[in-house]
């Protein structure tokens, strides 16, 4: 523990005083069912990717399989179809390999997080799997364990072909953070249902105990093989660490990625532990998670602690000062899925999505089971999309005023360009419409409950009108902002 420390403040004062840098910075926490205010288990993430973006949301139908229909990964490498493909919610960052998150009409959702590994050996086949490996889990999964399972099979098979990644799996009943090593080797563990927990580009499982299925999936040899490449000695390092075994000491230790963490725990946990200390798996906290909780957690930059470098914006932005924020500039879209029990499928899963910084626009909630996504929510069909997610975008996307996007992170700019003067009323403005969102919701929810029971078909059109409506709502809203500050 006391080189663990040591260790930490070294990096610290190597570190800490840099310019966000980290191109796969993202952060996510997940909340078990029995640890969130209304029962249901809540998925919260920060996609963090540098350069000039665009993000587009989609609505994947679900449709039966076509005749011959195989999956291609994107090394070329097919596989068969395991069955008719569930509708989509699918956020979408055009050319990225590891940007995207999924939801099914199902309630399985999939998230990421980038969590380099010290392996160098990585065994690959057929060119291994990465970019595809969330969409074709979800795809064939019915719960987030099984996604978990397949997630981890198709790893085994291909091997993973990126450094190292923190997945995250959940669905109503459960959360599972999977962390995969380049090559063939994986470990998962379940998040209890009555903690949380944050993941901050960085591996957080510690022990690992395969014969606990109920809790833990992986490849048998995790541990065998650490030990034989020398990461991990029982009689000199005691009891197995996955994190502190299979991590890039750099970024396991790095400050950007431990105080991030830590500041979620400070956020959150009813005792909250040092920035310097080995920070657990997951948590109890404080008390019942809610969503306005969660939001608060990712429009973060460390107010009111000495980590707070900007000194409360009098340095100007925070989202590009000296310190890694968890708000930050290279910040595209954040989240936060709302997976239910007990209500009918068509409202049951919910994505309050926020896009560009979180910090300067609004959540808003997106129904999994709607039809279409609103205009102007991506610039091609989801089809379309997905033929063409590594092509070269078209010219002008990034000004085009039909798409929100462009609304939105134009509306980050202007607010980083005075941020002191700015953020407060703007986010006074995001606060107040929220606030209306989730009585809103709730009431309009008892009524959709009664329509879906007596014409489903109409009811689903009525829901998708309503949401719709909500996200040009809060389009506008974005719009009069702009106007006034710029």
């Amino acid at each position: 523990m006391r080189k663990f420390a040591l260790a930490i403040v070294v990096v610290f004062c190597a570190a800490w005083l840099r310019a966000a840098e980290d191109s796969f910075g993202c952060y996510t926490i997940v909340v078990g069912r029995e640890a969130s205010a209304d029962g249901s288990v809540l998925l919260a993430h920060n996609e963090d990717d540098s350069g000039r973006r665009l993000v587009n949301i989609h609505k994947v139908p679900a449709r039966p399989l076509r005749r011959g229909e195989v999956f291609t990964l994107k090394s070329g490498a097919t596989l068969p179809h395991a069955g008719p493909l569930p509708g989509l919610l699918w956020l979408q960052i055009p050319g990225a390999d590891f940007a995207d998150t999924y939801v099914s009409e199902l309630g399985v959702a999939v998230t990421s997080d980038s969590c380099p590994s010290r392996e160098d050996k990585g065994e690959l086949s057929e060119g291994g799997i990465g970019f595809s490996l969330r969409r074709l889990a979800v795809e064939r999964a019915r719960t987030a364990r099984e996604a978990v399972r397949i997630a981890g099979e198709m790893i085994s098979r291909y091997g993973y072909s990126s450094s190292g990644r923190a997945y995250i799996f959940t669905d109503a009943r459960e959360g599972w953070v999977l962390h995969a090593v380049k090559g063939k080797r994986w470990v998962a563990r379940r998040v209890p249902d009555d903690e949380v927990a944050v993941i901050a580009n960085r591996y957080i499982i510690t022990g690992v105990d395969l014969t606990d299925g109920v809790n833990f999936q992986g490849s048998p040899d995790v541990v065998d093989y650490a030990t034989r490449r020398g990461w991990y000695d029982a009689d000199r390092d005691g009891e197995f660490d996955f994190a502190i075994a299979y991590s890039k000491p750099a970024n396991y230790a790095d400050a950007g990625n431990v105080l991030r963490q830590w500041r979620g725990l400070d956020l959150l946990a009813s005792k909250p532990p040092k920035p310097d200390a080995r920070l657990p798996f997951s948590f109890k906290p404080r008390r019942s998670v809610r969503l306005n909780d969660l939001f608060r957690v990712l429009r973060d930059h460390f107010e009111g602690t000495p980590y707070d470098t900007s000194d409360h914006y009098r340095k100007g932005s925070p989202n590009s000062g000296a310190s890694r924020t968890i708000c930050t500039e290279s910040t595209q879209y954040a989240f936060v899925v709302q997976l239910r029990d007990g209500l009918p499928e068509d409202i049951a899963h919910v994505a309050w999505i926020a896009r560009r910084r979180p910090d300067s626009n609004g959540f808003s909630p997106w129904y999994v089971s709607m039809a279409t996504a609103p205009h102007g929510a991506g610039h091609e069909d989801a089809e379309s999309a997905w033929r063409d997610h590594f092509a070269p975008l078209p010219a002008g996307v990034f000004e085009d005023p039909g798409l929100a996007f462009t609304t939105y992170a134009k509306l980050s700019e202007a607010v980083d360009r005075q941020y002191r003067q700015r953020i407060a009323k703007v986010q006074k403005i995001w606060r107040n419409h929220e606030e209306f969102l989730f009585k809103d919701l709730k009431d309009h929810e008892k009524e959709f409950v009664f329509l879906l029971q007596n014409n489903r078909a109409l009811a689903r059109h009525i829901i998708d009108n309503y949401i719709h409506g909500l996200e040009y709502r809060k389009r506008f809203l974005a719009d009069e902002l702009l106007r006034e500050i710029r």
